[in-house]
């Protein structure tokens, strides 16, 4: 529990400071035997920044909920 608590506030502090990712996509826009027009276009996903904020708490929810090892 304390490694998936820990993965938890990594990733939720990762996406707070990283708002979003980028991911461009290739679309063939005319393909006429030997002609290719090829296009590229950028696909924006982002979050919103209280979603890291969340996850991070779950994650320290976690670490403190978490048995103690001897």
């Amino acid at each position: 529990m304390k490694a998936a608590g820990w993965i938890l506030i990594a990733i939720g502090i990762v996406m707070i400071v990283i708002k979003g990712v980028s991911i461009p996509e290739k679309k063939t826009i005319i393909d006429a035997g030997p002609i290719q027009v090829n296009k590229t276009e950028n696909h924006w996903y982002g979050w919103p920044t209280y979603v890291g904020g969340a996850i991070a708490i779950v994650g320290v929810v976690l670490l403190a909920t978490s048995k103690k090892d001897a």
